[in-house]
């Protein structure tokens, strides 16, 4: 079957409204990892064109449990009429430049956020290597906003990049131990490739949740190279 052919999942999606087939990634993680709690705070970074906002704004349960989902995404991405509600909302920002401090303003009360999930994909080249890179960049920049502390790691070259994009030491101070709430739950998305770079983003993640785990969904195309780090549980070792 061609990529861009129907499928299941596609006559699924258009069945129960989803705005896209990808939906069916994120309820599988869901039923499996229990990944969004009833009135969570949720960060969806790459969130266009809007099936996992649906498939989150599901899982915060009733309206009165609150909860909030803020999608990002560097296109403008209208909120799907069905299965969300007010509690989601959309920035359009490129994720390579806005600040946690910008992100953790957005969510409940400033206090940071219970999930952070990355669709994320950079427009696909074709070569393997490079696209692998481009995906494990995203990841890695993932991360950042969920972790923090991987800032005071970076090496010069990377710390001046920082400082052009705005990343002052104030800024560098506030965002050091991340937006990802103790106990709180990341899926991020990556392109196999490249093996160092994807097990070492795996390795970033050990040690700061209590489950770390790769998982490939059923509604991925047999063709895609596309695959799911979960981390569920993050350790409270930091001083949040």
């Amino acid at each position: 079957m061609s990529a861009g052919a129907p499928d299941f999942f596609y006559k699924e999606a258009q069945r129960l409204r989803y705005v896209a087939r990808s939906a069916f990634k994120l309820l599988e993680m869901q039923k499996k990892y229990g990944i969004i709690k009833p009135g969570a705070s949720v960060l969806d970074l790459g969130c266009a064109p809007g099936a996992w906002l649906q498939v989150a704004c599901q899982n915060l349960g009733s309206y009165k449990q609150g909860g909030a989902i803020i999608g990002v995404d560097v296109k403008k991405v209208k909120v799907p009429v069905h299965h969300c509600d007010n509690r989601v909302q959309t920035v359009c920002a490129d994720v390579m430049k806005i600040s946690s401090n910008s992100l953790n303003a957005l969510s409940p009360m400033g206090k940071g956020y219970k999930v952070i999930l990355s669709d994320m994909c950079p427009a696909v080249s074709g070569i393997a290597t490079r696209d692998s890179a481009l995906s494990a960049e995203l990841g890695r920049r993932a991360l950042d906003f969920s972790l923090g502390h991987f800032l005071e790691n970076d090496d010069d070259e990377t710390a001046n990049k920082r400082h052009k994009e705005g990343f002052d030491g104030a800024q560098h101070q506030e965002e050091k131990f991340g937006i990802l709430l103790p106990g709180g739950n990341v899926i991020i998305k990556l392109l196999e490739g490249e093996e160092s770079q994807v097990a070492g983003i795996f390795q970033l993640c050990k040690g700061h949740f209590k489950l770390c785990t790769w998982f490939r969904p059923k509604a991925t195309r047999s063709s895609s190279r596309e695959i799911y780090l979960i981390g569920k549980g993050r350790e409270n070792n930091v001083n949040q």
